[in-house]
């Protein structure tokens, strides 16, 4: 692996584990056990390895949400959407952690995050259209498409903020990939409206599948204490 893969991935888990702004460049050189200098020749500076790394995951979320079009839609593809979308969610938890504070740092991850966040809400709004087209929920107005993308897209971004804010005062509490997952719950819920009578039973049988628990949110013994 390059020296320039070697930084992006080593900041990728330090800044994971112990947040962003808890880890600087030396940090990141110790941890490689390389110079500053040899990661200054890469990267100018931490806010370049931020801005590498959010396109990194910017390639995967657009790999993940890229939808078929020569078939119908089934449950298993949206169950994948879902699984991965959360499963790159976790694999970059750190940028959702600050995400304002990141933004308002670095003008052209502001920029760029618009960019993401519209072509996001664009495929998950072709994916209630495919939805719709395998009749595993009714047709939707142009309008409420959009506010149930956009709905969708705000419990996504900000399940992990839920998690952190609401346990907050568990000195203790870690989040795990589990409890993440249980965003999945959420997402569902709001498509429980529009399912049809075809589909209803299968989706609410998935649905449960990812219902929070109170026992798991409290478990703290495989979390990420960050």
């Amino acid at each position: 692996m390059k020296t320039r893969d070697k930084i992006l991935l080593s900041s990728l888990e330090l800044f994971n584990e112990r947040g962003e702004r808890n880890v600087t460049t030396n940090h990141i050189a110790a941890h490689l056990a390389i110079s500053p200098g040899n990661l200054y020749y890469h990267f100018r500076n931490k806010s370049d390895i931020i801005y590498e790394i959010f396109l990194e995951y910017e390639k995967l979320v657009d790999f993940y949400l890229d939808i078929p079009e020569d078939r119908a839609m089934t449950l298993d593809d949206m169950t994948f959407y879902l699984e991965s979308v959360f499963d790159g969610l976790w694999s970059y938890r750190f940028f959702h952690r600050d995400l304002e504070y990141l933004l308002d740092i670095d003008q052209r991850l502001r920029q760029d995050y618009r960019d993401f966040t519209n072509r996001c809400l664009a495929s998950i709004s072709r994916i209630f259209e495919k939805l719709a087209e395998a009749g595993i929920i009714e047709p939707q107005e142009e309008d409420l498409r959009s506010a149930m993308s956009l709905n969708v897209w705000l419990v996504i971004t900000n399940w992990m903020a839920f998690l952190k804010t609401a346990h907050a005062a568990e000195a203790s509490a870690c989040l795990t990939l589990t409890e993440l997952k249980q965003g999945i719950y959420q997402v569902l819920t709001l498509e429980i409206p529009y399912l049809t009578p075809a589909y209803r039973e299968r989706v609410m049988a998935l649905r449960e599948k990812y219902r929070p628990s109170l026992h798991e949110l409290g478990d703290t013994g495989t979390g990420v204490c960050k």
